[in-house]
This record gives C-alpha cells, sequence and structure tokens, in this order.
C-alpha cells in the first residue's frame, strides 16, 4: 500500500480495490478463511442441487413407485439438513473472522494514532479520528461478517446456476446470456457514482463526529457562553448533511437496485414464455422446465443479491481506504533508524544551537527565532515572556512533539533526533499549565508517572505534591474515581494530581508550564517546597508568571517575538529595566517590585 498524508485528494475510481487493505488482517486467520470458503462452496452446491431432485420427482410423479417418490423426498429432506449444518458453519466462521478482524483493525488504528506527534493533529481533528476507529470499523465488520460471504455464495451460485442452466437448455440459457449485458451495465455505471457517495456520506459522519467531540469535551464552556443554540445549530447541519449524502446514496443504490431486478425477472419471463411453448411443442419435459425455471430464480436471485452487495463493498472500500490513511499515515517526527544511547545515569545537561522553528499551521510566523540557550545539568532556569513569545514552544521543542526548522536540541551533548523518542521523553518530567487527569482513580492517575509504582509510592509521591490530604477526604479515597478530565476535581486538585505524577515520575529533567498557577497560597507553599526538594539535582525548566517562583530560580530567561532578549538573575534583570522589569512590575507584582 502506498503512503501518503492524510488529506490527500483520493482515487475516484468504482473499484471495491482497497478492500486489498483488508487483507494482512485477514492472513493471520487463513485457517478460518478456508473453513469459511468450504462451509459456503458446500453450500452452494447442496443448495444448487435440490432443483435436480425436484426435476426428478416432477418427471416420474406418476410412472414410479410411491417408494421412489418417498426416496426422492427423503433425499430432499437430507439435502436441506446439510445445507442447515453447511450455513451454520459458514455462519460462525465469517462472523468470528469479521468480529477477530475488526478487533485487530481498531487496535491498529489505536496503537497507530495515540504515538502520532501534534503536528498530526493539526491536521485532522481528534472527533474524525474517532470516527474512523469506529463508524468505519463497523461498516467493515459488516462487510467482512457477512456481506462478502453472501457476495461470495451468490457469486458461486450463480456460476453454479448458470453451468447448470446451460446443461438443462442450451437455447434457453443462450437467451438468459442475451440479457447479462443489460444488467452489467447499470452495475458498473452506477457502482461509480455509489462509491463516491459512500464515501461522501462516511467523511460527513466522520466531520459531525468530530464537532460533537469538540463541543461535548468543551460543555461548560459552551454552557457558560450560552452557545449551545449556536452548537445544536452547526452540528444539526453537520447531520443533515450526512443525512443529505446518505440520502443520495441510498436514492442511487435503489435505482440501482430497482433497474437490475426489472432486467434480470424481465428475462426470465421472457424466457419462460418460450419455455412453455416448447414444453407445449413437446421438445421439453415439464421436469425440465420446472427445473430450469428453479435455476433462473436462484440466478436472479444472484444477481439481485450481488446488485445490492456491491454497494455495501464500496461503501466499505470508502471506509477501508479511510482507515488505511490511518494506518499508513506519515509521521512529522521520524524515530532514527540506529538510535543512540544516552548515557548512565542522564546528568540532564540541555543545549538550543541556533533554533529556528515555525509551527506547521503558521508557517509564516516564528514561534522561535535563532535561539541558543545552554542550562547546565541540575539548574533551574525560569522562562518569562508575554503570551505567544516562544516558552511553551521550548517544551514542545524539548520533547520532541515538533523538530526545529534550522539549528539543533541536545541532551548530554547528543542531538535529540538520534535518541529513541521513548528513551528522550523517558528522562523529561512535565506538569502542563491545563493539567490532564484522566476517567479513573486518583492512584491510577498519579501512577501514569510511572506504571510499576507501589502504592507506598504513588501516596508519597501524592504527599510531596500537596495532595495526599484531599485525597484520603474523597468518598474512596485513592480509589475515588476522578469523573471525565477530573470533573470531580478543583482545578487546584487537578494540578496537584498532575504535580504528583511528575515527582513519582523521577526523571532528570523537570518540565514545569506554571505548575502552581491554579494552586491557594497555602497549597503553593507546600507544592513550591515539595518542587525545590524534587528540582535538586535536576536540571528544571519552569515557565514562570509569578514572582515567588521566578525568584527561586538559577537563571531567568526572558523571550520576546521568539527570541531571547535577556537573561540573568531577577535582581540583575530588574535593575537592567527593558522587558523583564516591566513584566516584573505588571505580570509578577500588580506594578510594585
Amino acid at each position: 500500500m502506498a503512503r501518503k498524508d492524510i488529506g490527500v485528494d483520493r482515487a475516484k475510481a468504482a473499484t471495491v480495490g482497497p478492500l486489498r487493505g483488508l487483507w494482512p488482517f485477514l492472513r493471520p486467520y487463513r485457517l478460518w478463511v478456508i473453513g469459511a470458503l468450504l462451509a459456503l462452496t458446500a453450500t452452494a452446491a447442496l443448495s444448487l442441487s435440490l432443483p435436480l431432485a425436484v426435476r426428478r420427482v416432477v418427471d416420474n410423479f406418476f410412472g414410479e413407485s410411491i417408494e421412489l417418490v418417498n426416496a426422492y423426498f427423503a433425499g430432499a429432506l437430507a439435502i436441506a439438513a446439510l445445507l442447515a449444518l453447511g450455513t451454520a458453519a459458514r455462519y460462525y466462521f465469517v462472523t468470528r473472522l469479521g468480529e477477530r478482524v475488526v478487533a485487530d483493525i481498531r487496535r491498529a488504528i489505536y496503537d497507530r494514532v495515540i504515538g502520532m506527534s501534534p503536528g498530526f493533529y493539526e491536521r485532522l481533528m481528534t472527533g474524525e479520528v474517532l470516527s474512523r476507529l469506529t463508524t468505519d470499523t463497523t461498516v467493515v465488520l459488516s462487510v467482512i461478517g457477512s456481506s462478502v460471504s453472501v457476495a461470495l455464495r451468490n457469486v458461486l451460485t450463480l456460476v453454479g446456476g448458470l453451468g447448470l442452466l446451460f446443461w438443462t437448455s442450451p437455447k434457453l440459457t443462450g437467451l438468459v446470456l442475451i440479457g447479462v449485458p443489460f444488467v452489467v451495465v447499470p452495475i458498473l455505471t452506477l457502482g461509480r457514482r455509489l462509491r463516491g457517495l459512500s464515501r461522501l456520506s462516511q467523511d460527513r459522519i466522520a466531520e459531525s463526529s468530530g464537532r460533537a467531540s469538540e463541543t461535548l469535551l468543551a460543555a461548560q464552556t459552551v454552557q457558560a457562553y450560552t452557545h449551545e443554540a449556536a452548537s445544536r445549530a452547526e452540528f444539526g447541519a453537520l447531520t443533515e448533511a450526512s443525512f443529505d449524502a446518505a440520502q443520495a446514496r441510498i436514492r442511487t443504490r435503489a435505482v440501482m437496485t430497482a433497474i437490475v431486478i426489472f432486467l434480470v425477472f424481465a428475462a426470465i419471463v421472457a424466457v419462460l414464455w418460450i419455455g412453455a411453448r416448447d414444453v407445449r411443442d413437446g421438445t421439453m419435459s415439464a421436469g425440465e422446465l420446472v427445473q430450469f425455471v428453479i435455476y433462473s430464480v436462484i440466478v436472479a436471485g444472484s444477481v439481485g443479491s450481488l446488485s445490492e452487495i456491491w454497494g455495501e463493498l464500496q461503501r466499505a472500500a470508502g471506509a477501508t481506504e479511510r482507515m488505511n490513511e490511518l494506518l499508513t499515515a506519515i509521521d512529522p517526527i521520524e524515530e532514527p533508524a540506529h538510535p543512540r544511547a544516552l548515557p548512565s545515569p542522564v546528568k540532564g545537561r540541555i543545549a538550543f544551537e541556533d533554533v529556528t522553528f515555525h509551527y506547521p499551521a503558521r508557517p509564516t510566523q516564528s514561534a522561535l527565532e535563532g535561539v541558543n540557550l545552554t542550562i547546565a545539568p541540575g539548574e533551574t532556569v525560569a522562562l518569562v515572556g508575554p503570551s505567544g513569545a516562544g516558552k511553551t514552544t521550548v517544551f514542545q521543542l524539548l520533547m520532541r512533539f515538533f523538530d526545529p526548522d534550522t539549528g539543533r536540541i541536545t541532551l548530554d551533548d547528543i542531538n535529540i533526533r538520534d535518541l529513541a523518542l521513548t528513551d528522550l521523553r523517558r528522562q523529561l518530567a512535565l506538569v502542563p499549565q491545563e493539567p490532564v487527569v484522566f476517567a479513573t482513580s486518583a492512584r491510577e492517575n498519579i501512577r501514569f508517572g510511572r506504571p510499576e509504582a507501589s502504592d507506598a509510592e504513588v501516596e508519597a509521591a501524592a504527599s510531596a505534591a500537596a495532595a495526599h490530604e484531599f485525597i484520603s477526604r474523597l468518598p474512596e479515597g485513592y480509589d475515588t474515581h476522578v469523573g471525565e478530565r477530573g470533573v470531580m476535581l478543583s482545578g487546584g486538585q487537578r494540578q496537584r494530581l498532575a504535580i504528583a505524577r511528575a515527582i513519582l515520575r523521577d526523571a532528570p529533567v523537570l518540565l514545569l508550564d506554571e505548575a502552581t498557577s491554579a494552586l491557594d497560597a497555602e497549597s503553593e507553599r507546600a507544592v513550591q517546597s515539595a518542587v525545590e526538594t524534587l528540582a535538586r539535582g535536576r536540571t528544571t525548566l519552569i515557565i514562570a508568571h509569578r514572582l515567588a517562583t521566578v525568584k527561586r530560580a538559577d537563571r531567568i530567561v526572558v523571550f520576546e517575538e521568539g527570541r531571547i532578549v535577556a537573561e540573568g538573575t531577577h535582581a540583575a534583570l530588574v535593575a537592567e529595566g527593558g522587558l523583564y522589569a516591566r513584566l516584573a512590575r505588571l505580570q509578577f507584582t500588580d506594578g510594585a517590585v
């Protein structure tokens, strides 16, 4: 499969070619596939044998003994029993295969997207990823677990039925085949449009899912700004667009089905008319005509079913194409082919060497411009500056969520591009300004920093982050579930959980994005003391907005418009005047230093 980025132009061909992308997931279960194919073949063969018994009964009903007639009916009953067993086997193999393959696909997609860098999500909404992970895989499940097996059964029945039709009456079969092009042409013509509409329908569903995800995750903000009506209208418009696309797909498929079924059964009526004349003329027996009629109905039913299934297969092809885009998407951040090993222990020396960077979404605006910054092992450095000056970008680049356009960043004198991402990020502990809390227990939220940590270590980290007291007061203590995004907790409590997580991480480099901004004065003092203890012997970068945090730093680096404009101690920078002195007056101390 060709690799490509999300958002490229998609193929418009009216084929089900993208379904080939499912083969890597089917390959491990070849025995199940073979079992399903054997069951399919057996049931198709048994279905085609029934009209032979019917012909013998019709032709010999008045000429044979009642015992022989009874034997014919007993044989038909035995065939029906075998058909039931074969159908059950087919259902078991195919349904189990579908569930197993779709479970593997969902895991593969999640495994892929959970490791994609933030640059990937600048181009694709999280809700659309979730749509592909759920809606599209459900479509594929329907196809693998039902449509494909039904299609194969109908193909076998069609081919076998045509062969038996020809054996029954070459003349009438020839007349039937004359009508085949009239059936195939609508399938191919309308099928091309159907695939495009199927893809469009899935895209519209993904868009509405993305919008729903975005607004539901920000429900409090939506309600606080009384934006419910506008959000409902926007989601309603997207849902209606999805319905319109689905309606166009359904209309096209209905038209195709009507045309195909009419043409098929019109051909059957014509052939029956000719066959009835042959029976009257004595050139064909009544049993042969009945046999031919049954095979004609079987073949016609197969063609009609295939015309419907073709639409389902094309819809699944569109869904598979969308999933393959995720599975084959190229991450902007590439792992090194031969990663270098960090020294043990890691000292934590960090250097930015002439680093320039533009965010992909803002290619004309520099986030960092020619930044040179060296941080010694164990040094605590505060990054200050107005919003948008580039402070958070320093963290983003150091964690290698993005790569600089020019220049390089090193950890212990090794270019971080040469390190495996897991090795690099294992050396870093981040406390973001907006802490992330998961919908699990308080204990597991802290243990997220180091999954193998013991309960005692978790509680020690919580105590160091001034979180133990409030956690202990929760209904079930550390085992209390804190709700989605920690809705049961206050902003300060969520931040203390995030700090405890970083403390438990015990990494040589700490990244604190104003880690105490949501704390009250008493908690801030307790956490600040814990952070100072934790920072000893560790390299610490702090994005600071409070004077108390800034003063405790060994060095202050001042950013403005992506450049470093000053650095030094608090006292020295205040004495210099300039941007830092102004920030110190306005931002840090409410006007007085």
